[in-house]
């Protein structure tokens, strides 16, 4: 584990006036759950599958632990991460859109993760559960800057949803070859790798990242989660199959972890100045020359089956993860956060109304009814 340092500055402490809802935030609340429902009813008529309206598709479901690092320093000792401590966590890695597509259409990967045993001062709507989720994107900044601009993106992606596989995959290929021009130079189109052009490399060799900050005790950070074992970390970048394999993120997942178990560094980055590090636009990357990442938890996977149809029921159809379960601690800041609990809840609510399949936090790792 990465030895702790002394900030070069203090992290901020939290105050609600660092917050400022955007004008209209109700209306782009109302907008989002309607389009997200849009892309849930269109799946849901062409397959007739109730998935997700976003990441749709997952290519690793792993049970593994998380252990609290002992020794924090105060700053760091927040929340969750107060005291040492081990919890069972289940975790699963996805792709963006929200229709299930071969992986030769290549785009975005999350990871999201529920920690499970967690007591403490709860979130609204969360009151009576004993789960802290954290939701997580490979790279460091989200799509948009706010929830309005957020909008509009989604529906530009919402709009490919009912499109012929095969056209996507043209429009795959050709939006790789524009942004490798474009790395080319020096740029980088976090929309045309939304739409298709993200790189095909291995997703167990990618940090990720929450984008937008959480509260984090008395103050604000935000998150990512390293691969740190070396035979993770010798993927990254590593190329992977996916041209004539449909589900080649699976396979490469379901091959790593035949062989191989997982560990990751779970690190958060402390806001020590709104300047460079604002809560409201999530675009903005935080300097870390500024406030590095600090190692607060690692996370542990034993070697096990990444993905099959039994995990898939336990986890993709029985479970969903959302920023808005977990601690008061925690409590996610911004507009992309506030505006992400509405549409969690609503895209639950239409997988649960349609499947038959009543969704419950677990309190405890058998609950969650993975495979012996």
């Amino acid at each position: 584990m990465s030895r702790q340092s002394e900030l070069p500055t203090p992290p901020l402490v939290y105050h609600p006036e660092f917050e400022q809802p955007e004008p209209q935030e109700r209306a782009t609340e109302d907008g989002l759950v309607s389009t997200l429902r849009s892309i849930s009813e269109t799946t849901f008529k062409e397959e007739g599958l109730a998935l997700r309206s976003v990441h749709a598709k997952s290519h690793a479901l792993l049970q593994g632990e998380l252990a609290v690092a002992p020794d924090l320093p105060p700053e760091l000792a927040q929340g969750l991460f107060s005291a040492p401590g081990r919890y069972p966590v289940i975790m699963r890695l996805s792709t963006i859109p929200g229709d299930v597509l071969d992986d030769d259409v290549s785009v975005p990967r999350g990871l999201a993760f529920k920690v499970i045993g967690v007591e403490g001062e709860r979130l609204p709507g969360s009151e009576n559960d004993v789960v802290q989720d954290f939701v997580f994107v490979n790279g460091p900044v989200f799509a948009a800057p706010t929830g309005k601009a957020f909008l509009g993106k989604l529906k530009l992606l919402a709009a490919t949803t009912d499109k012929l596989q095969f056209l996507k995959k043209a429009l795959s290929y050709t939006l790789r070859g524009i942004e490798s021009a474009v790395e080319a130079v020096g740029g980088e189109s976090a929309t045309l790798k939304q739409l298709g052009a993200h790189p095909a490399v291995h997703p167990l060799g990618e940090t990720y990242f929450s984008a937008a900050p959480i509260l984090f005790g008395d103050y604000m950070a935000k998150v990512q989660l390293v691969p740190v074992l070396p035979e993770l970390t010798s993927l990254t970048d590593q190329p992977v199959k996916v041209f004539g394999h449909p589900d080649g993120l699976r396979e490469a997942c379901n091959a790593f972890f035949a062989h191989h178990g997982g560990r990751w560094e779970l690190r958060v980055q402390l806001c020590t100045d709104l300047e460079t590090m604002p809560i409201e636009d999530a675009s903005v990357e935080w300097p870390e020359e500024q406030s590095p990442y600090r190692t607060v938890a690692t996370i542990s996977a034993p070697s096990q089956v990444a993905w099959n149809e039994e995990k898939s029921r336990a986890i993709d159809d029985g479970q969903f993860f959302s920023p808005w379960h977990g601690l008061a601690a925690h409590r996610p800041l911004g507009s992309i956060m506030r505006l992400r609990k509405a549409a969690y809840r609503s895209s639950a609510r239409f997988r649960s109304e349609h499947s038959g399949c009543p969704m419950h936090q677990p309190r405890k790792l058998e609950d969650v009814d993975l495979p012996a």
